[in-house]
C-alpha cells in the first residue's frame, strides 16, 4: 500500500460560531423582516404586560355612565400620581403594539395563504407591514392627542 493511499485530504470547512453580543450585534446587519419579526415579539410582549390597563378601561367603559365620565376624565385629568399626557403615552403604546402585531399577523396569514416565500417578497411585505402600522399608529395618536 503506499503512502499517498492512507493520507487523507482535508479540507477547508467553514466555522459556524455563536455571535457574541458586544462584539459582532453592532456590526451585524439584520434584514428588514428580521426587524419586523423581533418588533412582532415585541409587542406580544407589551400587549400582554398592558392587559391589566386594557381590562381596566374596558371595565370603566362599559359598566355604568359615571365610570364612563371617569374613564375619559383620565384622558383629560391624569389618574393618580400619573398625569393625563403620561396614559395618553401608554395608551399610545398599546395602540401601536396592537396595529403592529395586527398587521404582521395578516402578514404571516397572507404568506402562508399565498405560499410565497422568496426573498423579494418578504423584504417588500415586511416594508409594507412597518409603514401600515406606523402610519395608523400616528393617525390613531393624533386623535388620541387632539390633533383632530
Amino acid at each position: 500500500m503506499s503512502d499517498t493511499a492512507t493520507k487523507t485530504v482535508t479540507k477547508s470547512r467553514p466555522v459556524f460560531r455563536n455571535i457574541n453580543a458586544f462584539t459582532d450585534l453592532p456590526s451585524y446587519r439584520l434584514p428588514v423582516a428580521g426587524w419586523i419579526s423581533i418588533l412582532h415579539r415585541i409587542s406580544g410582549f407589551v400587549m400582554f404586560l398592558l392587559l391589566p390597563f386594557v381590562v381596566w378601561m374596558f371595565d370603566k367603559s362599559l359598566t355604568s355612565e359615571i365610570s364612563y365620565d371617569e374613564f375619559t376624565n383620565v384622558f383629560v385629568a391624569g389618574c393618580g400620581y400619573a398625569p393625563a399626557w403620561f396614559v395618553k403615552l401608554v395608551t399610545l403604546g398599546l395602540l401601536w403594539s396592537y396595529l403592529h402585531h395586527f398587521t404582521a399577523g395578516v402578514r404571516h396569514l397572507w404568506m402562508d395563504a399565498t405560499h410565497s416565500v422568496s426573498k423579494e417578497q418578504g423584504r417588500s411585505s415586511a416594508v409594507a407591514t412597518l409603514a401600515i402600522s406606523l402610519l395608523l399608529t400616528v393617525l390613531l395618536g393624533a386623535k388620541l392627542f387632539g390633533l383632530y
